[in-house]
């Protein structure tokens, strides 16, 4: 998939079910999400008052990925574009290749992590591309 000699940021993002996990899994790399936070901090529990604290663990961890060399997987929603970007500036400030995917829920998947329908109908509202 990449060059040995290339770091390369993956961002994967998509709504809750769409596979987002699946697929990092099967990319033989490191991946993040702020669901992560939950699993490991908070007795596999969400908390939407540690949203922020999940987002900075997540983008804090795979700074220390690319710090180290790595190529890095960061798998999350990302509904805007300002969510995108964020990772993208990382990329460009430490002068590695980003990669931007959505996955797609064409296959009726459902969220393993327990979000609440209404807010994948929200999320799926305010879900933004920018295809250039």
């Amino acid at each position: 998939m990449i060059k040995s000699d290339e770091i390369t940021l993956y961002a994967i993002r998509g709504l809750p079910g769409s596979g987002k996990t699946s697929f990092a899994k099967s990319l033989n790399l490191n991946f993040y999400e702020a669901d992560q936070y939950f699993e490991k901090f908070n007795n596999n529990k969400f908390d939407h008052k540690l949203l922020k604290k999940a987002h900075q663990y997540c983008y804090e961890s795979v700074k220390q990925e690319l710090e180290s060399g790595k190529s890095v997987i960061v798998s999350n929603t990302m509904t805007t574009i300002d969510e995108v970007q964020e990772y993208q500036n990382l990329a460009n400030k430490m002068g590695i290749k980003f990669i931007s995917m959505i996955i797609e829920n064409r296959h009726n998947g459902k969220s393993i992590h327990k979000v609440p329908t209404s807010t994948i109908k929200d999320m799926n509202n305010r879900f933004d591309v920018k295809l250039r």
